[in-house]
């Protein structure tokens, strides 16, 4: 091989490597940044409410799992928790958010106000629904009379017959 060529395919290995590792650098810091906005915003502790929330739910609407708690919290963890959902959260937050993106909402999240957001937002969300929910509930009987059938018309009386003279 002529040395020219020699350098040549050299200097393109070099080229490529040197962008595949600035590419794998440019991916890890992407993905500290979404680690970051995870740790900020309590994620994997609001994914362990919720399976919480789903177990109680669950005995709530049926009592007679009460004996089967146990497996039943193993179960939606399994499946539900933190473990399971980690890897695809980060890569959902990876497609969505540019690395730019997560540095200015994690600048955000960081300040007391956005502290304030992260602990607030769960109770407004709540009152929000229990708004929704009871205005529902005043006005549920005009949703009834909108999707109820319409009414037979009454039956009426046979007519006598007609005389004429």
């Amino acid at each position: 091989m002529k040395p020219s060529n020699l350098l040549a395919t050299v200097s393109l290995l070099l080229l490529t490597l040197t962008t595949t590792i600035l590419h794998a650098a440019d991916n890890v810091s992407h993905k500290q940044q979404v680690e970051t906005l995870f740790r900020l915003t309590q994620m994997e502790k609001k994914i362990q409410d919720s399976v919480d929330s789903v177990v109680q739910l669950q005995l709530r609407q049926n009592p007679q799992l009460g004996q089967h708690e146990q497996a039943m919290r193993e179960f939606f963890t399994k499946y539900m928790g933190w473990n399971s959902l980690q890897k695809d959260l980060t890569d959902m937050y990876l497609s969505t958010f540019s690395e730019k993106e997560l540095e200015q909402i994690n600048a955000f999240y960081i300040t007391p106000v956005g502290q304030k957001v992260i602990t607030s937002l769960p109770q407004l969300v709540e009152q929000r629904n229990q708004l929704a929910s009871q205005r529902l509930q005043q006005n549920i009987g005009e949703l009834q009379q909108i999707i109820a059938p319409p009414a037979a018309p009454a039956p009426t009386a046979p007519s006598a017959p007609s005389v004429t003279p």
